[in-house]
C-alpha cells in the first residue's frame, strides 16, 4: 500500500545524513516551517484531537530549536519531539536537498530509489538458505516498490516454495511498499484473502485490501509451517505483512514485539526543502478490527530478537517431523 511506503527522506532525519550542500536556516525559515506543519497537524493528522494539541504545542516547542541552523538537524530535533509527544513512529519532519515542487507532489530521483531499494542491496532480499529438514529460510530487509523489484521478490518466493517449512525473517526490516502483499499471494492458496486496510481522515473514506488473485512463479501454499521472526526493529509494511499472516492464522510469528507503526501517511510539503511525513489515516484489519499502531505485533513465541531463527527453527522441524509421521 501506498500508505506503507518507507519514508525514503525521512531516513535523512532519522539517520542524521547531512548533504554538503545544505544552506543554514533563517528564523523565517524555521516559522514558516512551523506554521505550515501546526496546520496540517489540526487539519489532517489521523487523530484529530491529538493533531490539534501538536499544532497549539509546537510554535513554543520551536523555541527550543531556534538556534539549530543546520536543516538536516533541524528535521532531527522537531522529528524527535512530534514522536514523543505522539508515539507516532510515522510522523516527522523530512529534509530534502533538492527543492521540494510547491503543489505538494514529492518524487523521488531515481538515485534516491536505488539507494534505498537498489540492486546493491539485492532489492531487500539478503539471504535465502536452505536449513537443515528442508526447511527454508528467506531474510528481507525492505519491501520494495513493485515497478522497481516485483520479479525479484516473485524469484525470492519461487525458490523458497520447495521448502517443507519456511522461515521469514523480518528482525531487520524496516517497512517500504507494496510487495509486502504480494508475499501473503504466494503463502495462501486461494487469493482475495482479507488484509489490512486503511481509513483516510482526510476523505473520510475506506479502503479494503485484499491478497493477490494470481502471483508469478511458485506458491509455498497454506498448509505448510510458516514462521515469522521479529524484533523491536520491525516496522511499518514489515509489520502489516506479521499482522495479516497472523490474524489469518497463517504463520507464528516468534521473537519480540515489533516497532507500532500502523498509521498510513502522505509526504506534505511545508516549506520548499522540508515536509512533514504526516499519518493521515488508520489502519483497520477487517478480522481484528484493530491494528498494531503504538502497541506493535504480538509474537505467539515470544523470545529475545537474537534467539528468534534457533527457536523457529525448533519448532518448524519439530512440524515436519509430526507431518511425516502422521502420514
Amino acid at each position: 500500500m501506498r500508505s506503507l511506503f518507507l519514508a525514503l527522506a525521512a531516513l535523512y532525519a532519522a539517520f542524521g545524513l547531512t548533504p554538503l550542500s545544505a544552506q543554514p536556516l533563517t528564523p523565517a525559515d524555521r516559522a514558516e516551517i512551523v506554521a505550515n506543519s501546526a496546520t496540517l497537524l489540526t487539519n489532517r493528522y489521523v487523530d484529530e484531537a491529538v493533531g490539534i494539541e501538536l499544532a497549539q504545542q509546537l510554535p513554543t516547542a520551536a523555541e527550543q530549536w531556534k538556534d539549530i541552523e543546520d536543516p538536516a538537524e533541524f528535521a532531527q530535533a522537531m522529528t524527535a519531539w512530534l514522536r514523543e509527544r505522539s508515539n507516532d513512529g510515522h510522523l516527522g519532519l523530512s529534509y530534502s536537498e533538492a527543492a521540494i515542487a510547491a503543489d505538494g507532489e514529492t518524487t523521488f530521483s531515481v538515485a534516491e530509489m536505488e539507494k534505498w531499494y537498489g540492486p546493491h542491496l539485492n532489492h531487500g532480499v539478503e539471504k535465502i538458505e536452505r536449513l537443515e529438514g528442508n526447511v527454508m529460510l528467506l531474510d528481507l530487509r525492505v519491501f520494495p516498490p513493485p515497478s522497481m523489484a516485483a520479479d525479484v521478490i516473485a524469484a525470492a518466493m519461487t525458490v523458497v516454495a520447495q521448502g517443507d517449512a519456511l522461515i521469514i525473517d523480518l528482525r531487520k526490516n524496516g517497512g517500504g511498499a507494496e510487495t509486502a502483499n504480494l508475499v501473503t499471494g504466494y503463502l495462501l492458496d486461494e487469493g482475495e484473502q482479507p488484509l489490512t486496510g486503511t481509513y483516510d481522515r482526510p476523505s473520510d473514506e475506506h479502503r479494503a485490501s485484499v491478497s493477490p488473485v494470481w502471483v508469478p512463479g511458485r506458491r509455498f501454499g497454506s498448509s505448510k509451517p510458516l514462521y515469522i521472526l521479529t524484533s523491536r526493529r520491525t516496522f511499518s509494511a514489515a509489520e502489516a505483512l506479521a499482522y495479516n499472516l497472523q490474524s489469518l492464522g497463517r504463520a507464528t510469528i516468534v521473537g519480540e514485539v515489533t516497532g507500532g507503526g500502523a498509521h498510513p501517511f502522505e509526504y506534505r510539503r511545508v516549506h520548499r526543502h522540508f515536509a512533514l511525513d504526516l499519518p493521515e489515516g488508520r489502519s483497520i484489519n477487517p478480522i481484528t478490527g484493530s491494528n498494531w499502531q503504538g502497541v506493535g505485533v504480538q509474537p505467539d513465541v515470544a523470545v529475545s530478537a537474537e534467539a528468534a531463527l534457533e527457536t523457529a527453527l525448533a519448532l518448524a522441524q519439530e512440524a515436519i517431523g509430526e507431518g511425516q509421521s502422521s502420514n
